[in-house]
């Protein structure tokens, strides 16, 4: 029997083994940190409600209002979003990878390698897993008991959506396919730097590791999460562009459209004060710690178990 599961493994192309290692990563990640991520994206659109609330007082609101469910509120778009997102992320980032050493053999070599890689992948993944990423903000920003939602979908004249087939139809509808794409600028601004920056940091801290220490999952989960609180830090705010952006209503909105990253940035700074621009951050530290060392982990487990060569080899 472990003949031929071997067998399996050595026939599956090496891009699907990286695709596979990488999508279960995120979605095991993503799912153990979903309720701090609901809080966080809270903080970062609902300002008046959640914001002077505080930690604690936030997470009293959601189990009073939507109970044990309601942290996990947007989780299904979110693992739906997180495991095309994550495979792509990662398995491009192997292809980035390869293909500039063979394009430059002689130049693209070390950290600067990780960096250009990370930001081509990451890149390339929001564009083909955005409107999802929309879906799940859309659906975690609403606050509404169940029994109060009526048959119309609205509560108090807000737009309320029943699941995600039900809100990407709606926001098709009312936007079209811009719609699907709104606050797409600012994700890609922030993702080229934080992916870069992400996998520069972790393959750089790996590299650091004493030889008896490489194959150690506290080794790993250590680089892991110093590489995703430093990347998130540097681009954080144009996240919280990126959520108001989201989960904006022009038509319904008396305040100035956000339109445009920088404007936009500008805009909520001189409306809503500068310290907006980090609204959620200690949550999100919170957050990306567990999350970033969980991937890189699991995705580096998954590779060994499902016998990806090193890159040493594949180079």
């Amino acid at each position: 029997m472990a003949a031929s599961s071997e067998s399996i493994l050595d026939h599956i192309p090496l891009f699907a083994k990286e695709l596979l290692a990488g999508g279960l990563a995120g979605g095991f990640a993503k799912t153990v940190v979903a309720p701090l991520e609901r809080l966080k994206i809270l903080f970062q659109t609902r300002r008046t409600e959640f914001r002077s609330a505080g930690l604690s007082g936030s997470v009293r609101r959601i189990a009073k209002t939507e109970g044990l469910l309601g942290f996990y509120r947007g989780n299904g778009a979110s693992v739906a979003r997180i495991i095309p997102y994550a495979g792509l992320h990662f398995m491009s980032y192997e292809e980035y990878r390869r293909l500039i050493m063979q394009a430059f053999p002689n130049v693209w070599k070390g950290p600067t390698l990780d960096l250009m890689a990370g930001s081509l992948s990451g890149g390339a993944a929001v564009l083909f897993t955005y409107p999802l990423d929309l879906i799940r903000t859309k659906l975690a920003y609403q606050i509404v008991s169940p029994t109060k939602l009526n048959i119309s979908g609205m509560v108090n004249n807000e737009q309320v959506y029943r699941g995600i087939r039900d809100c990407l139809s709606k926001t098709y509808k009312e936007g079209g396919i811009r719609g699907l794409y709104r606050g797409v600028a600012p994700t890609l601004f922030g993702i080229f730097p934080y992916a870069g920056l992400k996998f520069y940091f972790y393959e750089e801290m790996k590299r650091r590791v004493p030889e008896d220490y490489k194959k150690s999952i506290m080794a790993k989960l250590t680089c892991g999460s110093v590489a995703g609180l430093l990347g998130q830090t540097f681009t954080y705010p144009l996240e919280v562009v990126r959520r108001q952006m989201q989960v904006q209503n022009p038509a319904a909105s008396e305040e100035a459209e956000l339109k445009g990253t920088m404007r936009s940035m500008v805009l909520i700074a001189q409306k809503q004060g500068w310290k907006t621009l980090f609204s959620g951050l200690s949550i999100n530290y919170i957050k990306v710690v567990p999350s970033a060392a969980i991937g890189f982990t699991v995705y580096d487990t998954m590779k060994s178990y499902l016998r990806v060569p090193s890159r040493d080899e594949v180079d």
